[in-house]
């Protein structure tokens, strides 16, 4: 698992922080590829380059994160206030040579009408120049009144140049330059041709995961070259040079250092979704994080607390069966007490049985529901909870969080105890997500962990609650 690459000296305000923000017309340009290209590319020239990516997706940012040799952070209005955006990207951008954020879907797409949550207000918060990814199939003279309305409906944002992608040839390419250099004053500073040796292979929850692909980092470097050798580098880090200086003042960590714990965290082919932010601030809370390969481990290590994240269990659920001995030993450490934290992937691990494509297969059992696979989504999307009361760990407001699942629990007890009511969103049944048994806590959704909202905090008390009971 990715070490942290942010530096702990705070960034100071007026600090030139260079940075660009990739975007595009719309979902689908390519722009998830072209910001791996270049984060590849610029790494390999020997600069630091630090990916972001927009919006609350955990696949995308491991491939950037893996492209750059750097953890790739999210931001996102949904989950995260304003000034926490500000203070995350500062931190993590301090010692990069150029900060990339990737966007998602259209530069100007958004839950709300004022796009108050779009691409463009991000990019209008952080002060970031715009280069607009456009797929280029079948277009010629439409390519200047698309870029033209794109510069005019919000001229706040500063469109810094374009890139051309999928084009049919040179020709076509030639006549797309012709068209933007005559009725526009964009800068192209990329023109990449149709490549399908650059396409990532996809499924049903976007790009497949690069923790998961023997042959991801050859595949980045195959998208790095490519380019590399079709877009001005030179260029892209002369507009990263020219954003406008951040005043974000980042206040040094102060307090006495929380008892040192030990908590497992799933971290193998079938689980890795996790949030760069709450690494981060997991190890800032005084937490050793040992990784647990649940297709291989034979035995639950030594630890406080217990952490599932999200992944593709269905894609290795013979797998996950066969390795009997381990499921016994993380079903038993939790029937006695052990804390644990799981979401989606997690939860379906957890659960009595996973079927998916004719097959059914065991899992650890603790959830005493079976989680079924469909064709469809069943919850997808930003989600919105409020605590049921009932929740162990005794929360309060309303909590933002976010899911993308294809499965349901299906045959839990009438009795069972819910932490959430979930207020948007589907979570396990329409009306409530996580699941609470012994110290369990186990949910569809996805919740940002660092933060006042996260659900570090009170996991943490949880553990050393635990820690303290079992050292008397």
């Amino acid at each position: 698992m990715s070490q942290q690459a942010t530096t702990n000296e705070p960034a100071k305000r007026g600090a030139q922080l260079p940075r660009v923000f990739i975007s595009a017309a719309h979902k689908s340009s390519g722009k998830t590829t072209l910001t791996l290209g270049l984060c590849a590319a610029l790494h390999a020239r020997g600069h630091r380059v630090q990916p972001f990516k927009k919006g609350p997706d955990y696949i995308d940012p491991l491939w950037l994160g893996m492209a750059a040799q750097r953890p790739c952070y999210n931001l996102d209005f949904h989950m995260m206030r304003r000034d926490e955006i500000e203070r995350q990207f500062a931190r993590a951008a301090a010692d990069a040579r150029i900060s990339l954020i990737e966007g998602n879907k259209g530069l100007y797409d958004g839950l709300d009408l004022d796009g108050s949550n779009s691409n463009a207000a991000l990019a209008k918060l952080l002060g970031v120049p715009v280069v607009l990814v456009i797929d280029a199939r079948g277009m010629t003279r439409g390519v200047a009144p698309l870029i033209l309305g794109y510069q005019a409906f919000d001229p706040d944002i500063r469109i810094a140049g374009v890139i051309l992608n999928n084009l049919g040839g040179s020709r076509h390419e030639s006549k797309l330059r012709a068209v933007i250099g005559h009725y526009t004053d964009v800068e192209v500073i990329g023109a990449v041709q149709h490549d399908p040796g650059m396409r990532i292979a996809e499924r049903h929850l976007g790009l497949v995961p690069a923790n998961e692909q023997d042959a991801a980092r050859a595949r980045i470097r195959h998208v790095g070259e490519r380019v590399a050798a079709q877009v001005d580098l030179d260029r892209l880090l002369e507009i990263g040079d020219s954003a406008p200086d951040l005043d974000i003042e980042l206040s040094p960590e102060t307090g006495t250092p929380a008892e040192r714990v030990r908590i497992g965290i799933a971290h193998d082919q079938a689980f890795g979704f996790y949030y760069s932010e709450d690494l981060d601030t997991l190890r800032a809370a005084n937490v050793d994080l040992v990784e647990i390969d649940t297709l291989h481990a034979q035995a639950l290590p030594e630890v406080d607390g217990l952490i599932i994240g999200g992944g593709f269990p269905e894609m290795f659920m013979a797998e996950l069966e066969a390795n009997t001995a381990l499921r016994k030993q993380i079903r038993g450490a939790i029937e006695s007490g052990l804390p644990a934290y799981a979401e989606c992937g997690g939860l379906m691990y957890l659960s009595k049985s996973l079927s998916w494509q004719g097959q059914t297969r065991d899992m650890v059992g603790v959830v005493p529901g079976d989680t079924v696979m469909h064709e469809r989504p069943v919850g997808r999307g930003y989600a919105r909870l409020q605590p049921t009361g009932d929740d162990r760990w005794r929360e309060t407001a309303s909590i933002p969080a976010h899911e993308f699942h294809y499965s349901s629990l299906e045959n839990l007890p009438d009795d069972s105890m819910y932490a959430y009511r979930v207020t948007r969103g589907h979570g396990i049944d329409g009306r409530h997500d996580g699941y609470q048994r012994y110290k369990l806590l186990a949910a569809y959704v996805h919740r940002r962990g660092a933060g006042a909202q996260g659900w570090i905090a009170p996991f943490l008390n949880e553990v050393r609650a635990h820690k303290a009971r079992a050292t008397d």
